[in-house]
């Protein structure tokens, strides 16, 4: 029995003792759609749009950020296709939210070719497709020099 616990300790402080990557970029839950009236918002109000690899609904929130959701339906295979094809996006949308403008409630409908699209084809479809809807991220704009009458 003590040998037993000491193998579950053990194992709980490995676990607990892993360092903890703040730098990494996240995907934070203030630039996701987390709830059914955000989603049917944007289905209602919003504007749509099209490409060979997905379908884009989105709409201007007001906010500081973009906000994504996604729907992967059924027909697109069982539950490990289903699952690879969001983690697969939000990886796009993690590494490249800088390239999309911000204030967007965005929901992205993945077509049956994503399954077979490779990595790199898959961000620039979708990035050029969000760019073409929302707009590309503006930089800062430098300030505007005084104009000098003399």
């Amino acid at each position: 029995m003590d040998a037993e616990f000491w193998r579950t300790a053990a194992a709980r402080d490995a676990i607990a003792s892993r360092p903890y990557n703040r730098s990494r970029p996240g995907f934070p839950r203030a630039c996701r759609l987390l709830h059914r009236p955000e989603y049917e918002r944007v289905y209602r109000s919003g504007k749509r749009r099209s490409s060979r690899l997905f379908t884009l609904h989105y709409l201007p929130n007001g906010l500081e950020c973009s906000r994504f959701g996604m729907s992967v339906g059924r027909t697109l295979g069982g539950a490990v296709v289903r699952n690879r094809i969001r983690r697969r996006v939000r990886e796009i949308l993690r590494h490249r939210r800088q390239e999309i403008s911000s204030g967007w409630d965005i929901i992205l409908h993945p077509r049956g070719t994503v399954a077979a699209a490779n990595f790199a084809e898959l961000g620039n479809e979708l990035i050029s497709l969000l760019q073409s809807a929302v707009g590309a991220a503006v930089p800062a704009a430098p300030p505007a020099l005084p104009h000098n009458a003399g």
